[in-house]
């Protein structure tokens, strides 16, 4: 009971701080952009992009500085690809291009950079079809390999035993990684399929033909999707260094009934034992990026109560950048424990700012927090993403910072008064400038570059343009330029008369 009450206690100073006070200059703010629901069916191309446009739009207000967009959700393609066919969610039958035709993700790339967003490209690994059936497309896995499938609860799955679906997965990897300015590739928790009570998974065979002398099936099964999880960030990060590799597995890694020394205190599906991908051993082997545990419950829920696993993800998945993927809907409908006049927001973003290994967050989804169910949005906007944000620092990747803008100077144009700059000269990838972050500061202000209040904006620009007023008021303009993977640079100032 005291553990409890000192828990509330800790939780309430800081929510009394206010959100504002919280605001991180390095944070990951995602929200995922899926397909599969249908909601691109019957649009037209000019359709979908407004409707993608205008959720881009209210994101950038809202201050995420990341989306995590959907591009194979069953063995098929939003963008162009010669392995496998274009999906039937956006062209209404699998195989037909787009007409007019465009290519989703190479527009989503154009349109987040644009914006000063990552885009991290979503692939759903194993999953071969839904559960609504589909007439095949003539290069579909299903149609030109359909003895390297198995049917599941309605969903056909590739068999993660054979490693000739791997060697394929991994060939649509190399494939949007090669040909795509992505940030980042990521997937999600679709590895061995959710069970179904008294059906076995039907891979007897395979097991009996490629165990590798693994005795115990559980740990075969782990270590088809390990290898698989290492070979996939081993080739993205082989074809370009700094593309961030990202997984968003189920919530619960295991139960304490099954695991009494690590395990939560929860009693849902676990990842370890049912879903058979061992996080931990991911995060711990450093074979990916970063991980983002879908914590979808509210404070409170008796199953999987949401303080009780992020608290557990917090204290055994630090050592790669955490993030939680949270749920608007549920995060809105849900009132406090602690207080019953509130949703469960406030008291989310306090049990962040509570543990120091949670380094941002990833929303369920795009839509959701555009329709801004209690005021979601409202509060993202005006409180805890009020100000923008550079993302977390990766140094296992990249931890040297590049150059400073050169030749910084306000010059009058057309346009107004101009502040431009020049990139700095790079002789590798590590030393190459993608964006750059303004700061401005007040006559007889302490120039602090840490605080995230002061940035005017994260821009791949190499200008902006000043709000001058008469010329009466004295400002800094501090300019610096962030790589690939996000090292900032020392600061270029330029005093100016505004």
């Amino acid at each position: 009971m005291k553990k409890h009450m000192l828990t509330f206690i800790v939780l309430m100073l800081i929510m009394s701080a206010g959100a504002t006070a919280g605001n991180k200059k390095r944070e990951f703010r995602g929200a995922w952009m899926q397909f599969v629901n249908g909601m691109y069916l019957g649009m037209s191309t000019s359709q979908i992009q407004q409707m993608l446009l205008g959720q881009l739009d209210a994101l950038q207000k809202d201050g995420a500085n990341a989306v995590i967009f959907q591009v194979r959700g069953e063995c098929d393609a939003l963008y162009q690809s010669s392995i496998e066919p274009w999906s039937r969610y956006l062209t209404g039958v699998q195989g037909q291009p787009p007409s007019p035709y465009w290519d989703p993700l190479q527009w989503m790339i154009e349109q987040c950079h644009q914006r000063g967003m990552e885009l991290h490209a979503w692939i759903n690994p194993y999953r071969a079809r839904m559960k609504t059936p589909t007439a095949l497309a003539p290069n579909h896995i299903l149609s030109t390999h359909p003895e390297r499938a198995f049917e599941y609860g309605g969903l056909y799955v590739l068999n993660p035993g054979l490693k000739e679906n791997r060697e394929y997965i991994l060939s649509v990897v190399d494939d949007i990684v090669k040909r795509y300015d992505i940030d980042g590739m990521h997937i999600d928790d679709y590895f061995y399929p959710y069970p179904e009570a008294g059906r076995p998974i039907p891979d007897d065979r395979e097991f009996q033909l490629y165990n590798n002398g693994i005795s115990n099936r559980g740990d075969w099964r782990r270590y088809n999707v390990d290898t698989f999880v290492k070979e996939m960030g081993e080739h993205i990060h082989a074809l370009k260094p700094w593309v961030k590799f990202g997984v968003s597995p189920f919530g619960i890694y295991r139960n304490k009934k099954s695991d009494p020394l690590n395990g939560s205190e929860t009693s849902g599906l676990q990842n370890y034992d049912d879903l058979y991908a061992d996080i931990l051993k991911w995060v711990n082997n450093g074979w990916i990026d970063y991980c983002v545990p879908q914590i979808y419950w509210e404070i409170g829920n008796r199953a999987a109560d949401y303080q009780t696993l992020i608290y557990w993800w917090n204290r055994y998945a630090g050592g790669r950048p955490l993030y939680i993927g949270e749920d608007v809907e549920r995060t809105a409908k849900n009132t406090d424990p602690q207080n019953p006049l509130s949703h469960q927001l406030p008291a989310k973003h306090a049990l962040h700012e509570a543990c120091k290994n949670v380094k941002g967050s990833v929303l369920w989804y795009a839509k959701s927090v555009t329709q801004n169910p209690g005021n979601y949005e409202t509060l993202l906007r005006t409180d805890y993403w009020r100000y923008p944000a550079l993302q977390p620092l990766m140094p296992f990747l990249d931890d040297k910072a590049p150059k400073k803008p050169r030749k910084v100077k306000p010059v009058w144009t057309s346009d107004g008064y101009v502040l431009f700059w020049t990139a700095p000269k790079a002789k590798k990838w590590g030393d190459e400038v993608r964006k750059y972050v303004v700061y401005r500061f007040a006559k007889g202000e302490k120039i602090d570059i840490d605080n995230p209040s002061k940035i005017l904006k994260i821009t791949a620009d190499t200008h902006l343009i000043l709000p001058y007023d008469k010329g009466n008021e004295r400002y800094t303009y501090v300019v610096t330029s962030l790589d690939r993977v996000g090292n900032e640079s020392k600061a270029a100032k330029k005093k100016v008369k505004l």
